[in-house]
């Protein structure tokens, strides 16, 4: 047996038996000592939602693959849940055809960028074929392409003591990620899907593509990429506005 297995069992066992036991404190030192602890862990549901997230992330390894689909499955409706951004700016952006969007990014790395819409579609992209799985039924099949994120946090250079990855939208439902789903590989700024241009519905000119998340961490309307090591400044410091709202920081699938 490997010794990550022979971790994993141990861990896994024991968050088990500490929460089966009346022993949630036990449980939640346990998680906190392999850095499992959720930013949405004072809440109500706190001890719940702590040995959700320990467990996943200690069961499947951060190379696990969502599903792809073949081109055939993809679906013939794409729902789309929420209105683009009335504001004037984003009319605006829109309007250009986003000439004058960038994407920034910074935070806890070495060279803190900006990018155009156009710089990033030179970068090197990714596309797969993948159910964006919504909890309220907006769930649809489609093939997204975009810049892997990893790739763009390695071109940036990710200092050591990074944790989660903040993305700031050009709307209010900013969300954040942890380092494990920021460099999978299947983890994605998408800026086409079904091969055309992203459609300011579906969350122009850059979004999220989380396919092993439910719907609602995939970000629309990308501005802004913060790296960090911690969330407790930012907001209500639970890790998201969908949080603030009674979701799940973390929603894995």
């Amino acid at each position: 047996m490997s010794k990550l297995m022979t971790r994993r069992t141990l861990i896994t066992t024991a968050l088990g038996a500490a929460a089966g036991a009346s022993g949630i404190a036990v449980a939640a030192r346990l998680a906190n000592r392999f850095g499992l602890i959720p930013p949405d862990n004072g809440g109500v549901f706190g001890i719940g939602e702590t040995l959700t997230y320990a467990a996943q992330r200690i069961l499947m390894s951060h190379h696990s693959l969502a599903r792809e689909f073949s081109r055939s499955e993809i679906s013939k409706v794409a729902p789309v849940n929420g209105d683009p951004p009335e504001t004037e700016a984003y009319q605006s952006l829109l309007h250009s055809r986003f000439a004058d969007w960038r994407l920034t990014v910074d935070g806890l790395v070495a060279r803190p960028s900006s990018f155009t819409l156009e710089e990033l579609k030179r970068l090197p992209s990714r596309t797969q074929i993948t159910l964006h799985a919504c909890e309220m039924g907006w769930s649809f099949v489609a093939e997204w392409t975009g810049v892997p994120l990893n790739y763009l946090l390695s071109s940036v250079g990710i200092l050591p003591q990074a944790r989660y990855v903040v993305l700031l939208p050009l709307d209010p439902w900013w969300e954040s990620i942890d380092m494990a789903d920021a460099l999978h590989p299947q983890t994605l700024l998408a800026y086409a899907m079904n091969g055309e241009e992203l459609s300011a519905p579906h969350g122009a000119p850059l979004r999220l593509r989380l396919p092993r998340q439910l719907g609602y961490k995939n970000v629309k309307y990308l501005s802004h990429i913060k790296v960090v090591d911690s969330v407790k400044n930012i907001g209500k410091g639970v890790g998201g506005a969908n949080v603030e709202d009674g979701y799940a920081w973390y929603a894995g699938i």
